[in-house]
Order: C-alpha cells, then sequence, then structure tokens
C-alpha cells in the first residue's frame, strides 16, 4: 500500500513541478499540493504533468501520456471544463494548454458557482497559499508584470492625449476586441466564501475577443457587445475600481475591474508590497493652494497611495507616495476641487507585443 501511495504522491508532484516551471510560476509547497489535490483526479495530474510549454494535438499528448486516444479525450474535455486546460480550436481539431496558476485556474475555479462547500474549502487554500512567503512574488514577475494598469481616459491632459497609444486605453482595448465576455469576479466571489468580500459588483470583469470565446463555450461567462463592455467600464470607474488589463500591446485577453480589499494583484501590493501590475504611463500631481482637504482621493486609492496627514497643521492634506502609485487615475477622476491631475510620466513602460513576447520575457527573466 505504501507503494501505491508515493507513486500517486509522485504525480502531483511531477504536476506541480510541470507548474513551477510555467512563466508566471506556482512555487511548490504544502498548500499548493493540497490545491492540486482537490481539482485534479490522479489521471488529471498525470496528463498535465506530461505537457510541454507550447500547444500539442491530442496525438501528441497521446504519445507522451500512453493512454489511448479516445480516454484521453475524455480526460482533456474533463479538465477543460474545470478551467485546468485550455482547449483551442483548429481546423477540424483541438490543441491543448496547461493553464497556469495565474491567470489561470484560480479564476476558473471561482468564475462558476457550484458546491459551495469545495468553494469554501479550495478558498481557503487559495487564500493561505498566495500568502505563502515568496508566492507571489515568484508569479508577480520581474521586470515584466503579468498585468498592466490602465488610466481613467477622462482625466488624461489634453496637452498628451495626441501622444497616447490606443493600447494604453481602455475604451479602445474594447473597441479593437470586437466585443468579448462578461464574467464574475474571481477574487471578488472567493471573498464571498471567506465572508471578506466587500459590497462591489461580482459581474463586472471583461474577457476580450477570441479568448472570450472559449471563456462563454465553457459556461464562464456571458458574450457581451463592444457597447455591453463599456457600460462595464463606465460603471466601475464611478466606483473608483481599478483597470487592469493582459499586460500585451495587441489582443490583451481580459480586463478586470479590481479593488484593494479583494484582489489577488491590489492586495499583494496592500500586504506583501509585491508588485504584480505595471503602472500605466501616468502619475498624479496635487497643487495644494485648491485642495479643500476632503479626504475623497485618499478613500479612493485602492493601494493607499495618497494618505491624509495633518503635516503640523490643524488641516490634514493629502500626502501622496508616487513610487507606491500605480496610476489608474481613481483619485484625480473624483478631486471636487481639480487639484489633483495627472500627468505623462517621463520613463514609460515598454508593454510587450503579444502574449507570447510577454511569456518569453517572463520566462527569461526567471531563468526558464
Amino acid at each position: 500500500m505504501g507503494h501505491i501511495i508515493n507513486a500517486k504522491e509522485e504525480i502531483y508532484h511531477a504536476l506541480a513541478e510541470r507548474l513551477s516551471r510555467t512563466p508566471e510560476g506556482a512555487p511548490i509547497n504544502e498548500d499548493l499540493m493540497a490545491i492540486l489535490h482537490r481539482l485534479y483526479t490522479e489521471s488529471e495530474a498525470l496528463v498535465g504533468s506530461k505537457f510541454s510549454s507550447i500547444p500539442m494535438n491530442l496525438t501528441k499528448i497521446a504519445s507522451l501520456t500512453g493512454i489511448e486516444e479516445n480516454d484521453l479525450k475524455v480526460i482533456l474535455d474533463g479538465m477543460s471544463d474545470k478551467g485546468l486546460v485550455l482547449d483551442i480550436p483548429r481546423k477540424e481539431s483541438f490543441y491543448y494548454m496547461l493553464a497556469p496558476m495565474l491567470v489561470g485556474f484560480f479564476e476558473y475555479t471561482f468564475m462558476r458557482t457550484g458546491d459551495h462547500a469545495s468553494l469554501k474549502e479550495l478558498a481557503e487554500l487559495f487564500e493561505i497559499y498566495f500568502h505563502s512567503e515568496g508566492v507571489m512574488k515568484e508569479i508577480a514577475g520581474l521586470d515584466t508584470k503579468i498585468m498592466r494598469t490602465l488610466i481613467y481616459e477622462s482625466i488624461i491632459p489634453l496637452a498628451v492625449e495626441t501622444e497616447v497609444l490606443d493600447y494604453e486605453l481602455a475604451s479602445e482595448v474594447i473597441r479593437q476586441s470586437g466585443g468579448g465576455a462578461i464574467t464574475m469576479c474571481a477574487c471578488r466571489h472567493e471573498a464571498s466564501h471567506l465572508g471578506k468580500a466587500c459590497d462591489a459588483p461580482v459581474e463586472v470583469c471583461m474577457s476580450l475577443g477570441k479568448a472570450a470565446e472559449w471563456i462563454v463555450r465553457k459556461g464562464l461567462g456571458k458574450p457581451a457587445t463592444v457597447e455591453d463592455l463599456l457600460g462595464v467600464l463606465a460603471r466601475t470607474q464611478e466606483l473608483g475600481l481599478v483597470h487592469l488589463c493582459d499586460n500585451v500591446m495587441n489582443k490583451p485577453t481580459y480586463i478586470c475591474n479590481c479593488c484593494g480589499c479583494c484582489c489577488k494583484v491590489l492586495r499583494s501590493i496592500n500586504e506583501q508590497q509585491v508588485y504584480a501590475t505595471h503602472s500605466s504611463n501616468f502619475t498624479p500631481s496635487l497643487e495644494l493652494k485648491s485642495c479643500i482637504s476632503c479626504g475623497i482621493c485618499a478613500d479612493r486609492c485602492q493601494i493607499d497611495a495618497i494618505v491624509m496627514t495633518d503635516q503640523g497643521s490643524v488641516i490634514e492634506i493629502p500626502v501622496l507616495n508616487k513610487e507606491r502609485c500605480i496610476g489608474c487615475g481613481a483619485c484625480a477622476s473624483a478631486c471636487p476641487s481639480g487639484s489633483l491631475t495627472m500627468s505623462r510620466r517621463s520613463v514609460l513602460n515598454i508593454t510587450p507585443a503579444d502574449g507570447r513576447e510577454k511569456l518569453r520575457r517572463m520566462a527569461t527573466e526567471k531563468g526558464r
């Protein structure tokens, strides 16, 4: 019996090793192993451990696993339905990719409803895992991050509007996608199972273009037109949520609308000082003479980059921490006196052209 147990554990450890080698990474510890045991059956873990870094067809995976194609197709379909594998249509067949931890099977797990007891247990395990030492730092990336921040367009200075490129504008990213899907916010849904969710709306995350087709096919979201997505954008700006986008110029796959209390990325800034998102190419400036010390900017900031201090005076004034700021513009958009404005950064972030370049950069920076 001990030999059987050890063989099973070896399969799950091989899967963990495979996930740890993705460009995003997934540091191996007891919490990760507990998550994998609950998400993957033993046969799924075996198949997942054999995936290469590029999409593969059924025949190739069968040769790697030694599983007959008809049986393998059943396993892969089950994995895809759980968001553990992405099945990509190509002509008459499918190619398959192993989903990473983030952005990947964490989100796909909590984009759906289902067995609440199971989701509560998974929420607790993911919460522990993402707070384990070194986990978010590894996943966040080095010079190349998973995500990038999009500024509220209404506060872009007129003087620099012509310098701003389409990929920096959430509205243009949405228009160029041709539409997509609206999904449940995985982070807020997970937080609800922990009894920690805020009152921000849940169905406000956006998948875009071709990526949204998979989301809809798997029942993880509902189809949305460009107008639907622009409506979500406007609604979330009114609420002061932060727009985080796939860190690519061409054909981003998602835009999330995030709060500092539930979002894994913003919480990693607040709780661990780890950044998994690049700043936008804008930074706020404050004109104290016109500031009315209302504190709205500090309340709006999701990562406490603005705090109210007395500075030895009777009236508290806002103090900016530009090193902490990610340039979303939520503060400036809410300032009633116009004392907060956004200006172009002197050094701009260089965004990868596409997903392939992003993953290649991340892998190279991590020596993979």
